[in-house]
């Protein structure tokens, strides 16, 4: 019997699967209701789910398997599940049952790691909120990123933006994003990225094409549009690698802030849903270690911490949220907006 209990896991299948409805993914949530029904201690798979000793949801236990079950569509070594994938018109029970006999060893793994989706989308949140910094301060950022995973995120100067109607970012790019925009229009400025680095745990190589098909594969497959924006993106890293360190993220932000700051460079700490998941202590050594390098901050060497965070467990939606130095510090809600960026309902600086 699984310490968290079995129910408590079917139930966390239930749950993801409404929470993907609710975001536009009837696909992928009608695949999590069925495992939800079928998941059996009769494979090695099946077991190792049904007895997960941790919070399921917390860990992505349910997305771990489905970004498995989407790779071996992807790869074509099964043809009728490929074929379901693209037509969706088979019987869902009865291939994923046969789905889980036969490629049971192949998809164990799937489950030794939590997802990296490294949503690319997040860019159209963040960058009106990079633009706001570069008006107060100037155009020239270093950019952090915390929780980075492939690192696409840090070329977000890379990719192109219609905002409310606005034209923002690269207008040549390849990559280019319309979320839907609510509220005020935002404000324009000229960005400079100087510098971009980023750390992650486990940082990935989109280079590598065995990394860049797993971060497609936990993309959800009946979402075209995110799977086109990240094979883009990941075109785009090739172009231009951003550099992402593994480490821990209290550890590195900590060494980041402590490092000379080159004057009219805002140095900018940015994360996307990533905070979260850092445990508690080392969640408030980064919290403790901004407030610091805010009191040293001076016109010639601001600080920017801008985040797209759920406020609470409670919160429908994140937020996107800016403290800046010299300055009281105070955090500001530019946004408020969808988890994948596909909608910002701008509010904007106080």
């Amino acid at each position: 019997m699984a310490e968290v209990g079995v129910s408590t896991i079917r139930a966390a299948f239930l749950e993801q699967a409404a929470l993907c409805r609710a975001v536009g993914s009837p696909f992928t949530a009608d695949i999590l209701t069925t495992l939800a029904g079928c998941l059996s201690d009769a494979t090695r798979t099946g077991k190792e789910v049904l007895n997960w000793s941790g919070p399921p949801l917390i860990d992505a236990l349910p997305l771990r398997l489905t970004g498995g079950l989407h790779a071996l569509a992807r790869s074509g070594r099964d043809a009728a599940w490929s074929a379901l994938y693209h037509d969706r018109s088979a019987d869902l029970a009865a291939n994923l049952s046969r789905v889980m006999s036969d490629w049971d060893m192949w998809l164990l793994p799937w489950l030794g790691s939590a997802p990296q989706t490294n949503e690319v989308g997040r860019s159209a949140v963040l960058w009106p909120g990079i633009m706001e910094v570069a008006r107060r301060f100037g155009p020239k950022v270093e950019l952090l990123e915390l929780g980075a995973s492939a690192g696409l995120n840090l070329n977000m100067d890379r990719y192109g933006y219609d905002l409310g109607g606005v034209s923002a970012g690269l207008g040549s790019s390849p990559l280019q994003m319309r979320p839907v925009w609510t509220g005020p229009i935002p404000k324009l400025a000229p960005v400079e990225v100087v510098r971009r680095s980023g750390v992650d745990l486990n940082p990935l190589d989109p280079a590598q094409a065995v990394v860049a098909e797993r971060l497609l594969a936990y993309v959800w497959p009946d979402q075209p549009e995110r799977l086109a924006r990240i094979a883009a993106a990941i075109d785009i890293a090739k172009a231009h690698p951003p550099l992402v360190e593994r480490g821990d993220g209290a550890d590195w932000i900590e060494a980041q802030l402590a490092e000379p700051q080159d004057a009219g460079v805002t140095r900018l700490v940015f994360h996307s849903i990533a905070l979260q998941y850092f445990p508690p202590d080392r969640r408030m050594r980064v919290i403790d270690a901004l407030a610091a390098a805010g009191k040293r901050a001076t016109p010639q060497r601001p600080l920017a911490w801008l985040n797209m965070e759920f406020a609470s467990q409670v919160t429908d939606r994140p937020l996107l949220r800016l403290r800046c130095w010299p300055g009281s510090g105070a955090s500001e809600t530019l946004a408020k907006v969808h988890p994948h960026g596909a909608r910002i309902d701008w509010v904007g600086p106080d």
